[in-house]
């Protein structure tokens, strides 16, 4: 029997949760990492945020777009002149530039972003149009209305 890994999806979508936990129900998850690691969260009924670990990155290093439902981050550092001069036993921090893509679904939009500690977050919303909201519709009693006439002129 073949699995499909719909974790690709799960991880790199926003406001796809409902239909993405029903596939990913279906199917086993890969939890397998990539850089940077990232969470995704879903803070209320229509708000969401996205955690990025970018540890060594500041706020102009760092640039993030929204265009056509894709949400870009992206990660360049800067050069470093005092890299020349440092020799390192050991270097785990990774400097590496980055390009993290996510879908967005229909009406979410970015309502902002902060870089705090090492983290990036994204904070998102869902925003659905008048038109697409449901609304009530109020249901008249005819009953307590008289009933209308049809007047006839003679000739």
């Amino acid at each position: 029997m073949r699995h499909v890994d719909f974790s690709p999806l799960y991880r790199s979508t926003v406001g796809f949760d409902k239909l993405l936990t029903m596939l990913d129900g279906m199917a086993p998850t890969d939890q397998s990492q990539s850089y940077p690691p990232y969470n995704i969260e879903r803070t209320g009924d229509t708000t969401y945020r996205i955690t990025m670990a970018v540890a060594g990155f500041d706020e102009a290093e760092i640039s993030i777009e929204a265009r056509e439902h894709v949400l870009t981050v992206k990660g360049e550092k800067a050069e470093d002149t005092e890299a020349e001069t440092t020799q390192y036993l050991y270097r785990g921090i990774a400097k590496r530039a980055f390009e993290r893509r996510f879908q967005l679904a229909d009406h979410v939009e970015v309502t902002g972003a902060t870089l705090r500690n090492g983290l990036l977050h994204v904070d998102l919303v869902r925003e659905l149009p008048e038109t697409m909201k449901p609304r009530r519709i109020a249901i008249s009693n005819d009953a307590g209305k008289a009933a209308k006439q049809i007047e006839a002129t003679q000739a």
